[in-house]
């Protein structure tokens, strides 16, 4: 968590220097969330963002943005029909344990619980 200072009248989250690489559009597309080169243009246009640089139209970025191309991929939808193994209740349980850091009453802080894979109850 943090605290955020009401009474504070300007913070400045990113430090801009001049030098090698500022200008790089790979390096803005990281600092203002991965945003495309579009959107670049857009907030220079309209003033939204102190310090960046002109980009021009023939500018690409350099290289695949690996955070954005995981966070495009795909996953397949979950079942929504499961198809129980078991023929009977107690021919197959599932179980698993955890730790909490809050104690039970009795002062444990390990958890078992037990599925019956059949009768579906815990």
């Amino acid at each position: 968590m943090f605290t955020l200072d009401v009474n504070m009248h300007e913070v400045n989250s990113m430090l801009f220097t001049h030098g090698k690489g500022v200008g790089d559009i790979g390096i803005w597309h990281k600092r203002v969330g991965h945003v495309n080169f579009q959107c670049l243009k857009f907030m220079d246009k309209q003033n939204l963002v102190g310090g960046l640089p002109k980009f021009g139209a023939e500018e690409v970025m350099s290289e695949v943005c690996e955070a954005c191309q995981l966070g495009k991929q795909a996953r397949h939808p979950f079942l929504t029909q499961t198809t129980h193994v078991s023929s009977k209740p107690l021919e197959m349980i599932h179980s698993d344990v955890w730790t909490t850091k809050i104690k039970s009453i009795g002062g444990c802080k390990c958890y078992v619980s037990f599925i019956d894979d059949h009768m579906r109850k815990v």
